[in-house]
């Protein structure tokens, strides 16, 4: 199991987030605590995930730990933390809700329970 927000669990990510996208196409960068990681998505697969901030982010995500951990476990709905105002965003509001929308999707709660079972939380 991989420590959340590791590089390890980075890696845990990548294993687990092949093609399971549909044809969703984002820059995101996302910052949780003091930790930060970025995503390049095209046409549905990743293409980067690694650590650290992304300066042509498209979107970017700010949340509290615990609600990240949540959102990860499928105990929150990202949809409701940034409804809530938990999660905060920067960026295009168009990608924003095209990522949104995603994560609404059974392909996105595939991929978030088996990257859940890869995380130590």
């Amino acid at each position: 199991m991989a420590k959340f927000l590791s590089d390890e669990w980075l890696d845990a990510v990548r294993a687990n987030a092949g093609g399971r996208a549909g044809d969703l196409s984002v820059r995101l960068h996302v910052a949780v605590g003091d930790a930060q990681f970025h995503a390049v998505v095209v046409d549905g697969a990743l293409v980067t995930l690694a650590s650290g901030p992304l300066s042509d982010a498209e979107v970017s995500l700010t949340m509290p730990l615990d609600d990240a951990m949540a959102a990860v476990r499928g105990e929150r709905d990202p949809s409701v933390l940034f409804m809530q105002g938990r999660m905060k965003t920067a960026g295009d509001p168009g990608k924003l809700l095209e990522l949104l929308s995603w994560t609404a999707r059974p392909g996105y709660a595939t991929m978030r329970d088996a990257i859940a079972d890869a995380t130590e939380f």
